[in-house]
């Protein structure tokens, strides 16, 4: 018999299933502390937790017989996964259980800021007959803008066309074949920003999109435009909306995040008459709730008898032998995959992953969600891992091809990344290695042989081969206090395309890098960050 321990209030239906199992016996402890838990967990195979319990370290090492955690939701910030995995302790959660009811939380203030509906029924309930000042406008023929194109994105697209909206939708993995299956149409930010009426938020927060919403959007947005956000707080810069908002820019906003939660009691949210809020209730109904427990009980139930499951957020089980070959490599593919993401301006279509070497002689399965999950996470942040990133390129229709093959390419082993994009079938390319006593190195971007010790920040320049480039660029990046800590250029012929790498100790400011761009004989200047 398997016993599984519920340690925060989970509903009784949602953990039926496990009830009903014949080889499953449930045990409800709730509220229970951190010494109250040790003491018990090493009866139980699995544990089943909200938010309210944190499964630490200590939790897990007196757990000796745990096999699976189970949160009954989306967020497992209350586990730590790495001691999950170091202990071979599998952690679930319920990505889809949520999807409908912040689709329809999204729908909700959508209507409610179009009709002005909490304004007014606050003016009605104190005693006043106001029908002039609430004049709404429909839906219908209006333009949607959809900020995100995953599950939820995909679903409140799908609603907006039934009441008669265009929907122009933006998500850096969204191609044409995809927007035509969604009949949506394919925009950028900038196309979003210029032509909707409504614009609504569902990407992740990550360096890349915080604040994608901010004043220079601001000023060149649709007048009128309203903005509702059930996503990630942050996404839109809440200070400078509120003067877009004042200045006669938007309309009006709804709001079920904020950058910090809960507000401060003097944000100018909570008081402003054209900004509509709600106390991130984006997932908060009874299907929710119950829908989360039912997904995360069935997986449990998945692998306590050792049957396949999804939904892991942390590393499955992999052969010693085969971790023993793949582990040196895990930073160095997630690394190829995340620079070959940045340099790459437009949508994937394709992932091509090629193994060269050694690496061919092993399932190199594990390495590839590595590489995966380096090149969502540009998009996705933490919403991509290792375990859920081959599901996530599958949902937005990236082919994953991998190939492998002995020639070693002069190397011991080679990992080259190319990703295929929908403008024209263009291909970015970057191929990696490990050299003893150097570590990781990339060794060819697109056409280019380098030799490239992967830093924090980066800074790939392409540009044509012509004399005093080198000194332009060092002047500029010197006039504006960045110093430049390695530099190394590569080109095919004396005089025709080429690039330049180069190391920075920080950050380069965005303006910066559009001056760069703009110097003479430089095509392109790009950042890469990498943790």
């Amino acid at each position: 018999m398997y016993k599984v321990l519920v340690s925060d209030p989970i509903s009784d239906l949602g953990i039926q299933q496990l009830v009903d199992a014949n080889d499953v016996v449930v045990e409800k402890k709730t509220g229970l502390s951190e010494d109250e838990l040790v003491a018990i967990i090493g009866d139980y195979d699995a544990l089943l937790v909200r938010s309210q319990t944190r499964v630490t370290d200590r939790i897990m090492t007196a757990g000796t017989n745990l096999k699976v955690i189970g949160r009954a939701g989306v967020g497992v910030d209350n586990i730590d996964l790495e001691a999950a995995t170091q202990r071979g302790i599998i952690v679930i959660n319920a990505p889809d259980g949520n999807t409908i009811t912040t689709c329809e939380h999204t729908f909700a203030m959508m209507m409610a800021l179009a009709r002005h509906i909490p304004q007014a029924y606050a003016k009605t309930i104190q005693g006043t007959w106001d029908r002039k000042t609430f004049l709404g406008v429909e839906l219908r023929n209006k333009t949607l803008g959809v900020l995100g194109m995953g599950r939820i994105g995909s679903e409140v697209a799908k609603r907006a066309k039934a009441f008669g909206m265009d929907i122009l939708a933006y998500d850096p993995f969204l191609t044409q074949d995809r927007a035509e299956k969604l009949q949506v149409k394919l925009a950028s930010v900038d196309d979003i920003i210029r032509n909707a009426d409504f614009m609504t938020v569902h990407t992740p927060l990550t360096p890349e999109t915080r604040h994608m919403i901010s004043r220079p959007q601001f000023e060149v947005m649709k007048k009128g435009m309203r903005i509702i956000n059930c996503a990630r707080g942050g996404v839109v810069d809440e200070m400078a909306l509120v003067e877009a908002i004042d200045e006669g820019i938007v309309a009006g906003a709804a709001f079920d995040v904020f950058e910090s939660e809960p507000p401060a009691a003097d944000h100018p949210f909570l008081n402003h008459p054209s900004i509509i809020v709600t106390p991130h209730l984006g997932a908060s109904t009874v299907e929710a709730q119950e829908n989360v427990a039912i997904d995360v009980s069935e997986q449990v139930l998945h692998i306590l008898r050792n049957e396949p499951f999804k939904n892991a957020v942390n590393m499955p089980a992999v052969a010693p032998t085969v971790m023993n070959k793949l582990q040196p490599y895990f930073k160095l593919g997630e690394t190829l995959g995340s620079f070959a993401a940045q340099i790459t301006q437009n949508a994937v279509q394709e992932i091509r992953i090629d193994y060269a070497g050694d690496l061919s002689e092993v399932d190199t399965s594990p390495l590839t969600r590595y590489i995966v999950k380096g090149i969502l996470a540009r998009h996705l942040g933490g919403e991509a891992n290792i375990v859920n990133s081959m599901h996530l390129a599958k949902v937005r229709d990236l082919n994953v091809v991998v190939s492998q093959t002995s020639a070693t390419k002069g190397f011991t082993n080679l990992i080259t990344v190319t990703l295929v994009t929908n403008q024209d079938a263009e291909e970015r390319r970057v191929a990696g290695t490990l050299l003893a006593g150097y570590g990781e190195r990339i060794v060819r971007l697109d056409k280019f042989p380098v030799d490239i010790a992967p830093e924090s920040h980066q800074v790939l320049i392409s540009h044509n081969d012509k004399p005093g480039i080198i000194g332009r660029v060092g002047t500029l990046l010197g006039e504006n206090e960045v110093n430049i800590a390695s530099m190394q250029v590569g080109r095919k012929i004396i005089g025709g395309a080429a690039i330049m790498i180069l190391t920075v100790d920080k950050e380069v400011p965005k303006d910066v890098l559009v001056q760069l761009a703009a110097l003479q004989e430089i095509n392109t200047a790009v950042e890469i960050v990498l943790n």
